[in-house]
């Protein structure tokens, strides 16, 4: 895709921008979310063929002293690259970032993306604009081995630059590995798991997704598997077959709310207790619900 007017950057290797100055605090962790990896491979998935790889800016917080980085979301941003420049589309890269900041305020520009693993002068010469960007931190680089390729195994690295040189420019840096992990929260589990099933079965004859009742099926059966894990871990350390762990019990005893059921009978209370103010919310709702519609009725009669 070639890209040309004034929205567009050309960035020639022979180009020489002064460099930015060095931040003293490199991230020591970069956690990426699924909403942002997601967002990559949806990308690369819709790119032409004339293109070797697709880029874009990578949204997300950090740390008060700028060592933790979490990349939480990403959009792509139009470029060309051959063997004598690589332009980037500027403009839409910062509109979509005034877009994007009016949705989630808190998220800012941490860095940029790019799949396949070769960085190359243009790598350096993207991660110097981005740098620019999320001033005076040091933007992150994260690349994307999709596995697309043959011989490729699929991953993710991350990295930072270090200028080269007395006097460096902006082609001339080494990316620095930095450590990065992939984190979900409970909220995204369930569709986390929807879709590693789906991608276990590609020839499956049956309906993918699955309905909303197997997918709760599905859930339950993983549920009971870890309480009888739970289960048998808890009679290993009552028969002192294994040592316990005082902060594992701990959290079975915050999570398994041990107080109230703890007694003969605790369980079916629990339970009851629990559905009675369910039920008390649903009257509730319906009583708010009904008081609306007669005031309603009451205002046209008035009328």
């Amino acid at each position: 895709m070639a890209l040309g007017g004034s929205s567009a950057i050309h960035i020639q290797s022979s180009t020489t921008v002064p460099a930015l100055a060095s931040v003293p605090r490199t991230p020591s962790s970069i956690t990426v979310h699924p909403v942002a990896l997601f967002s990559i491979l949806d990308h690369y998935l819709r790119r032409t063929d004339d293109q070797p790889r697709v880029i874009g800016t990578l949204l997300g917080t950090r740390s008060p002293d700028g060592t933790q980085v979490h990349v939480r979301s990403s959009f792509a941003v139009l470029h060309s690259e051959n063997d004598e420049q690589v332009a980037v589309d500027m403009e839409y890269h910062r509109t979509m970032y005034e877009l994007h900041s009016r949705v989630t305020a808190k998220e800012a520009i941490v860095g940029w993306y790019s799949t396949g693993s070769n960085l190359n002068t243009y790598s350096a010469l993207i991660q110097n604009f981005y740098s620019q960007e999320t001033a005076p931190h040091q933007a992150i680089h994260v690349a994307l081995t999709t596995g697309a390729e043959e011989g490729e195994e699929p991953g993710v690295q991350a990295f930072v630059s270090s200028p080269v040189g007395v006097f460096p420019k902006p082609e001339n840096c080494i990316f620095v590995p930095v450590p990065v992990r992939l984190q979900y929260q409970e909220s995204e589990r369930s569709g986390l798991d929807l879709l590693t099933q789906t991608a276990l079965a590609p020839n499956s004859t049956t309906a993918q997704p699955v309905t909303s009742i197997a997918n709760l099926d599905a859930t339950l059966s993983t549920v009971s598997q870890m309480l009888d894990r739970v289960l048998a871990y808890v009679r290993q350390v009552l028969a002192g077959e294994v040592e316990g762990d005082k902060a594992l019990g701990r959290y079975l005893m915050d999570t398994l709310g041990v107080g109230p059921i703890s007694e003969k009978g605790g369980e079916d209370k629990a339970f009851n207790t629990s559905l009675q103010d369910t039920l008390m919310i649903s009257y509730l709702a319906n009583l708010v619900r009904s008081q609306a519609e007669v005031s309603t009725r009451l205002a046209l009669v008035a009328a």
